[in-house]
């Protein structure tokens, strides 16, 4: 099974664009941070995921989503790869088949969408 549950904060606003084939896709880069004790003491790690949205879920977070904002992404790992001046060149990705927007009203602003508060995802 691939299958890949994550939730972090976006490093920057996300990409959107339409492929030559009129399909919409949506890109940006998610954050997930583990604390944990050493020798030294606390210590804070943190990974960065390449995501990709693909069809109808890839139009709301390209509008919606923005840096610094909290989401969840369910999708499954996958590596592709291209040649770049003779050089074979790799990027793992996550392929969202769901991502679900984690920010909660503040200042009385308007949610992003009526996504549950994180302790409620089903994942």
């Amino acid at each position: 099974m691939n299958k890949a549950i994550i939730i972090g904060r976006l490093g920057k606003d996300p990409e959107s664009r339409l492929t030559s084939s009129g399909k919409e896709v949506c890109n940006f880069s998610l954050a997930t941070s583990e604390r944990y004790k050493d020798n030294s003491g606390q210590q804070e790690r943190t990974e960065w995921h390449n995501i990709v949205v693909w069809g109808s879920q890839a139009g709301p977070c390209g509008r919606y989503l923005k840096k610094g904002s909290m989401a969840a992404v369910d999708g499954k790992i996958q590596t592709r790869s291209w040649d770049k001046d003779g050089q074979k060149m790799y990027r793992t990705e996550i392929v969202a088949q769901r991502v679900e927007f984690l920010d909660s009203k503040k200042d009385g602003q308007q949610s992003n969408n009526n996504s549950p508060a994180e302790d409620d995802l089903p994942f």
